[in-house]
């Protein structure tokens, strides 16, 4: 049987890169699949392209502004009748030493990943709690909130702070059967990373025990996992997907 048959699942951030590996390694478990991205145009190209012998939908949502959660759990909600599962993957980079950094620049990542990702939380296991059978709620943090990178105080902090959050949250709706976890990637082929400079890929290269970069199929069977009845005794979880970087 699917893992995920006829349950909803909302995925932040899925028109590209891991959140779409993740939405379509949902689709093909059976789930209903909401794509949420800040490019509403983006997100109904990729939820038609998993709409074959599934069912999906696009949803444009900013992840830092209340209102656009609401309104996206709302719309899981309203078209599939329940939410099972929620994934806070919405991310951005604004990469600088804190010398060179701006204001603007720190709070935005802190918005995007932080407060997005309490958002999404919160709004998904107030849901969540109301249902008999709880649900899951899967959090993308990133191997820099464990060790931190150069350049990215922003980012690391606000990594870091998804890892506090989770165990916090995890705690004050298990009771309801709702289960919060983690999954922390490392360096993985994306567009985001794609850009990246030779010699600091390179770098980063040499610092795991695999040799390669990681592909965001591989992050998404971590959170398939996480986001099914496998893990149904999992919470406050973190699980790395290195590599074996930084062990």
């Amino acid at each position: 049987m699917a893992l995920l048959k006829d349950r909803t699942a909302v995925i932040t951030g899925s028109a590209q890169g891991i959140g779409y590996a993740i939405a379509e390694a949902f689709a093909a478990e059976g789930a209903n699949v909401v794509i949420a991205d800040i490019n509403a145009d983006a997100a109904n190209e990729a939820a038609a392209q998993l709409a074959i012998g599934n069912r999906a939908i696009g949803a444009a949502c900013n992840v830092a502004v209340a209102e656009d959660i609401d309104a996206l759990v709302q719309a899981a909600t309203n078209t599939f009748g329940t939410l099972d599962v929620f994934v806070n993957n919405a991310g951005i980079t604004r990469d600088a030493t804190m010398r060179k950094m701006t204001e603007e620049m720190f709070d935005q990542v802190i918005s995007v990943h932080l407060r997005g990702s309490w958002l999404g939380t919160r709004a998904a296991s107030n849901i969540m709690r109301n249902q008999r059978h709880g649900g899951s709620i899967v959090n993308i943090s990133s191997i820099s909130g464990k060790v931190g990178l150069l350049g990215q105080t922003n980012y690391s902090a606000a990594k870091a702070g998804i890892v506090g959050l989770t165990k916090a949250a995890a705690k004050e709706v298990g009771f309801a059967n709702v289960r919060v976890n983690s999954v922390m990637p490392g360096l993985i082929r994306t567009p985001m990373t794609e850009g990246m400079r030779e010699d600091i890929k390179e770098a980063r290269l040499k610092e795991i025990a695999l040799g390669r970069m990681g592909e965001p199929a591989e992050i998404a069977q971590a959170v398939l996992f996480l986001a099914s009845d496998m893990s149904s005794y999992i919470s406050g979880a973190v699980i790395e997907v290195t590599g074996g970087r930084h062990m």
